[in-house]
């Protein structure tokens, strides 16, 4: 049940109400309500508690107290319906509480909620190692391994490309988000609020230039050529665990590489005995109009690692790659208490049913076409926004002082708070601050999209 029963969620609405889901989640209604401002009373309440409770450090970005959320909304305690275009940063595609996730979790909660996997196996975490190998791209033998966050699988996946190799010095680019834990920090790119004063990183990790069209001008061969001789000059193929990369960038900017730059250096790696790791943490499952954004760009990475969408909200992450490499690991060298909870296991196992078989492939298509038509139409007409780019349901606006690439990140902030305040959940993202990113739900009317665009447009309009 969900907490405080006794307060109004909505006008005229009951506990009983919000927790009848029929398929797709909660029955919330699909609409955007403003019941008071943004924050209302019941809101405001809360954030002071957390201003009083919780590190400064941790900080929000849209000023609610939420109670409930599916579809393609999010409910707060003062009865406001917020249009969601975030998912969690990526991570409710199937669908808040969608109902075979609900249901796996309470089954499995009623049998039993932890064992510790290198303790006492049980079935769900292999289930979900077997999907895993099966869905990702390679028909290769492969083999997985399962932890909480993506910064972990991340971090496992680059122990396990060091001890497969040999070696120890990483690749990462430009503009790249993989976490924040001291190496992942260490493979991030951007200092504030990721990096700063948070050192000293960890050591053998270096930077390449990242295909930017709309930055750099280049095709995506010569910006290949152009990182692989920094990285052959400045490292030395021969010292090289592995390449990271996301294949199209989260937290930098939705960055989408130009053609032929991932495949060329997939074949390089290939030539030089480096382990090639794609970081799909953001982009995986459905996403962008694929089960792996890797399917996109026609690589097959010898490391994939996945979190975020994989377990309807529940915290999962896995690391799953070419069988030989996986099996580098001395025994008892990966794992984690946590690692693969059976609970976090079954939702994915429902999660994954859903993107297989409720066509969330097909709608993440459908999602993209909507926001790609809409954002290009306001570009058109509107010389601040620099670029339309993504894929699938993974789309973005980078906004620049008009007839430059400078970037505006003013009117980025400015153009979200407007949209929050009037019921339209948006994030940030970029290098510059200067990117909203556009995430919702593959649970979304196409009626509640367009006016969660609606507002936005506004909101840029009123900028």
């Amino acid at each position: 049940m969900l907490p405080y029963p006794s307060r109004p969620y909505a006008r005229g609405m009951t506990l009983t109400d919000v927790t009848s889901a029929p398929l797709g989640g909660p029955a919330l209604p699909q609409e955007r309500r403003l019941v008071t401002a943004i924050p209302g009373p019941r809101s405001a309440a809360l954030l002071e508690r957390k201003a009083a409770a919780v590190s400064a450090g941790v900080g929000h970005t849209v000023p609610i107290e939420a109670v409930a959320a599916g579809g393609g909304v999010v409910v707060d305690a003062d009865g406001n319906s917020l249009i969601d275009l975030g998912s969690g940063i990526a991570v409710t595609t199937v669908g808040n509480a969608h109902p075979k996730v609900v249901a796996a979790v309470q089954a499995q909660v009623a049998q039993f909620t932890h064992t510790c996997f290198m303790i006492s196996p049980y079935e769900s975490y292999v289930g979900v190692a077997e999907a895993l190998n099966r869905l990702t791209p390679g028909d290769h033998a492969k083999k997985s391994a399962l932890f909480n966050s993506g910064a972990e699988a991340v971090e496992n996946a680059v122990k396990i490309a060091r001890k497969h190799t040999g070696r120890q010095a990483v690749v990462a680019f430009d503009h790249a988000y993989h976490g924040r834990t001291n190496l992942t920090m260490a493979l991030t790119a951007k200092a504030m609020p990721y990096k700063s004063g948070f050192g000293p990183f960890a050591g053998e990790v270096y930077r390449a230039p990242v295909s930017y069209p709309f930055r750099d001008g280049l095709d995506g061969h010569a910006a290949a050529r152009q990182a692989i001789a920094l990285i052959e000059k400045q490292i030395g193929a021969g010292n090289l665990a592995a390449v990271l990369i996301e294949p199209i960038q989260g937290e930098g900017g939705f960055i989408v590489p130009a053609d032929g730059f991932l495949p060329e250096l997939v074949r390089w790696c290939r030539e030089n005995g480096v382990v090639f790791i794609a970081d799909e943490v953001q982009t995986g499952f459905a996403r962008t109009g694929a089960m792996f954004a890797s399917e996109l760009f026609g690589i097959v990475p010898d490391l994939i690692t996945t979190a975020k969408g994989i377990a309807g909200g529940l915290p999962l992450a896995a690391v799953t790659g070419r069988a030989e490499i996986m099996d580098a690991s001395h025994v008892g060298g990966l794992g984690g208490t946590y690692g693969g909870n059976p609970i976090a296991c079954a939702a994915a196992l429902a999660a994954i049913d859903v993107f297989e078989n409720e066509g969330l492939i097909e709608r993440a298509q459908q999602v993209g076409a909507v926001l790609t038509e809409r954002l290009t139409a306001l570009q058109t007409g509107d010389p601040r926004i620099g670029e339309v780019r993504g894929r699938g349901a993974m789309v973005a606006v980078e906004f620049v002082v008009p007839g430059t690439t400078e970037p505006d990140a003013t009117l980025a902030g400015a153009v979200a708070r407007a949209a929050i305040a009037e019921g339209v959940i948006v994030l940030t993202c970029g290098t510059y601050g200067n990117v909203i990113r556009f995430l919702p739900p593959l649970s979304i009317p196409d009626e509640l999209l367009h006016e969660g665009l609606d507002v936005v447009a506004a909101a840029l309009a009123a900028s």
